[in-house]
């Protein structure tokens, strides 16, 4: 091939590739791929890929820097996917990111890779690495890239080896001669060279140079732990949680001796109270020092308060040094007890031989009971045995406290208290009356006509006697129709409501005083004032009038008016909250509204206010019909596109071909030679043979989509088809 051949194939394979649309690869990383890429082809094992840095057996808790890589070139544009089974990474180098736990790149510059990775704790076992490398040839396709994958399996190995922890710096604190009321504590510090932390560090103590086991792991000993003449020293074996340490010996000890607390010159060991440098002996016992015991040597004694040489104990009075004695233990001593044998007496101040306790009049030589409680003694009282009586001035032997006339011997009671005594009150039981003066059985004070024998009462103060009054209540019913009704013709609000007989629709009921649609059940008890179907909780709900059954006059009462308070509207067929009066769409709960009129409601139209438009099916702000429109125009222009490429493809071997006949007759002597005698081609014959170019046909796309009144959606597609939504897919009808 000659070198205008070469120059001008490489030209028309430039050509034909920039016609081909670009191909976004996975430029900013991707996970869940260490088994390789199947997105990429021309590798599949076409590199090898290496990771460096990692052990044959990893230490638990140690980092670890590594890095990774594959085979062949190790500059241009590459990806990778790596992921460890257990662990945790850091320290990220250039263009590495973490995904969900795995690690890829974070842009497509380079084709090695590092991270740290910090090994997982003791017991984990062997941690798995998935690598996968791909090598890009950066045309930015997919096609011709390389790409390998590898495993590595890292072993778990044993721990580093411990280092045993030290203490120093041990301490007993105080030291020295310590007395019995002394507490003294070690201390020490802690060191560990791998930085673990301190364990059950080991303290022992040793009296007399003796394990004191009892003290075991104690940082303090208390003085009561301690005995005058021991010797106390301990050494601490540190832990840090895995080993011993070597013991560290104490350089302090501690020598336990006897002293003087309370500096009275006289030794602890020897004073029955050391801590009291005014007391040192104690005779009798009795935990009272001798100086301060009245009697140092009873030790049932310590103090005579009263000084009358009984001690407080025995003596029932130790603050009184008049008495010593109660025998009667009624806590009046013998000497000033008038009755030192008897607990319930100790005075008599009226000097009768009862004592006061037992004599109701204690003050009185005269009384000394009072049989009947009522504070008279019995020799001066009438009914001794009678508590609510003590005299009888009149003598009718009813006391004067009972007799309603103490001083009227032929009255003693007034049953009505009306002033009037029983004997001569005509009505003793009836506070309001005394005489009966027309004899009818009416007192004089209830008869408003006392001296008329046929008539008592008069209801009405109409001055008719309520016997001649045909309406005795005047409340303007006869008495025969109250009779009927049942009402009192002696009171004209009978159920006490405030509503007049005549004026009550319920004259017997006091909680109902009208009856709106005379039904007979008052308006209070009535769930249904005006009978319009609607209750009147709904109604108050509702904003409606409970004594009007057609709010809004539109002819529909309330009760079957979907609308009551709108005279427009009464019905709602789909139930969606708008009147179908004002619904566009009024058996179609999901629209109203078709603010386009192009038959599809505003809910389901992706464009409600142009005619032209209903549907977006990729959601992209276009409509369909648009987008048709304008991808047919692409289709259009990407077949032009191909026709002047093949055209130039043809034009570009037309000249090779010519260059190619015109160089092979410079090169060769030239012969005339007749041309033979051909047809003449017709002019619709095309100078070369060429491919019919296919047309490109399209998806139909919708035109039209409308919801019928049913409920249906339906669409109207490109291609004269029409399809129906069936809840889950599109059917073709």
């Amino acid at each position: 091939m000659s070198r205008l051949t070469r120059i001008a194939s490489v030209l028309m394979v430039a050509m034909l590739f920039t016609m081909i649309p670009s191909i976004d690869a996975n430029s900013s990383g991707k996970t869940g791929s260490t088994n390789g890429c199947g997105c990429h082809s021309g590798g599949g094992g076409g590199i090898q890929p290496s990771i460096t840095g990692l052990p044959s057996q990893y230490t638990p808790g140690t980092t670890y820097s590594i890095s990774w890589t594959g085979s062949g070139t190790s500059t241009g544009q590459g990806g990778f996917n790596l992921d460890a089974s257990a662990g945790t990474w850091s320290n990220f180098g250039n263009r590495v990111k973490t995904v969900n736990g795995e690690l890829t790149h974070s842009n497509d510059g380079a084709r090695s890779w590092t991270a740290d990775w910090t090994a997982p704790a003791l017991g984990t076992g062997d941690v798995s690495f998935s690598l996968a490398v791909l090598y890009a040839n950066g045309v930015d396709g997919n096609s011709g890239d390389s790409w390998g994958t590898n495993q590595i399996v890292v072993q778990e190995g044993s721990p580093p080896p411990n280092t045993p922890p030290t203490v120093s710096d041990v301490a007993l604190t105080p030291n020295g001669d310590i007395t019995t009321a002394q507490s003294f504590s070690v201390s020490y510090t802690f060191f560990d060279n791998d930085g673990d932390q301190e364990g059950p560090t080991q303290i022992r103590w040793f009296i007399d140079g003796n394990p004191a086991p009892a003290h075991n792991d104690a940082t303090t000993i208390t003085g009561s732990s301690t005995s005058i003449g021991e010797v106390w020293t301990v050494e601490v074996t540190p832990h840090d949680g895995k080993e011993l340490g070597p013991i560290a010996q104490c350089p302090d000890s501690a020598t336990i001796v006897d002293g003087d607390s309370d500096n009275d010159g006289t030794p602890d060991g020897q004073d029955a109270f050391p801590n009291d440098p005014s007391e040192t002996t104690d005779s009798d016992n009795d935990g009272t020092g001798d100086n301060a015991d009245a009697f140092p040597t009873d030790p049932s004694e310590t103090t005579d308060t009263d000084g009358d040489g009984t001690g407080d104990n025995a003596d029932a009075f130790p603050s009184d040094p008049t008495e010593t004695a109660d025998t009667d233990n009624d806590g009046t001593g013998d000497n000033a007890d008038a009755f030192p044998s008897d607990p319930t007496e100790t005075t008599d101040t009226d000097g009768d031989g009862t004592g006061d306790n037992a004599d109701v009049f204690p003050t009185d030589p005269s009384e000394t009971a009072d049989t009947d409680g009522d504070t008279v003694g019995d020799n001066a009282d009438a009914f001794p045995n009678d508590p609510n009586e003590t005299a009888d001035t009149d003598g009718d032997t009813v006391g004067d406290n009972a007799d309603v006339f103490p001083d009227d011997p032929t009255e003693s009671v007034d049953s009505d208290d009306d002033g009037v005594g029983d004997n001569s009150d005509w009505a003793p039981n009836d506070p309001t009356e005394t005489a009966d003066t027309d004899g009818d059985d009416v007192g004089d004070n209830a008869d408003v006509f006392p001296t008329d024998a046929t008539e008592s009462s008069d209801s009405d103060q109409d001055m008719i006697g309520d016997n001649a009054d045909t309406d005795d209540d005047n409340d303007g019913l006869l008495d025969t129709e109250e009779a009927t009704i049942g009402t009192d013709p002696f009171d004209e609000d009978t159920d006490g409501d405030e509503v007049n007989d005549k004026e009550d629709a319920l004259p017997l009921d006091a909680s109902e005083t009208l009856d709106f649609d005379q039904d007979g059940t008052g308006d209070n008890a009535d769930t249904d004032d005006d009978n319009d179907g609607l209750s009147d909780m709904d109604e108050l709900t509702k904003g409606t009038d409970r004594f009007d059954a057609d709010s809004d006059d539109d002819t529909v009462m309330d009760g079957a008016d979907a609308f009551p308070l709108d005279a427009t509207e009464t019905t709602d067929s789909d139930a969606d909250g708008v009147g179908d009066n004002a619904d566009v769409f009024p058996n179609d709960a999901n629209e109203t509204m078709d603010s386009d009129a192009d038959g599809v409601g505003n809910n389901a139209d992706a464009f409600p206010n142009d005619p032209d438009e209903t549907m977006d099916s990729d959601g992209n702000g276009v409509g369909d019909n648009e987008q048709k429109a304008q991808e047919e125009e692409d289709a259009a222009q990407m077949q032009l596109m191909i026709i002047i490429g093949v055209g130039l493809v043809l034009v570009v071997l037309g000249a090779v071909l010519f260059m190619r006949r015109k160089g092979g007759e410079d090169s060769e002597p030239k012969v005339t030679t007749p041309l033979p005698m051909t047809e003449p081609l017709a002019s619709s014959q095309p100078l070369y043979p060429t491919q019919p170019v296919q047309p490109v046909i399209a998806e139909p796309t919708v035109e039209n989509q409308w919801t019928d009144e049913a409920g249906h959606t339906w669409r109207q597609m490109s291609d004269g088809s029409s399809l129906w939504w069936n809840g889950s897919d599109w059917q073709k009808v």
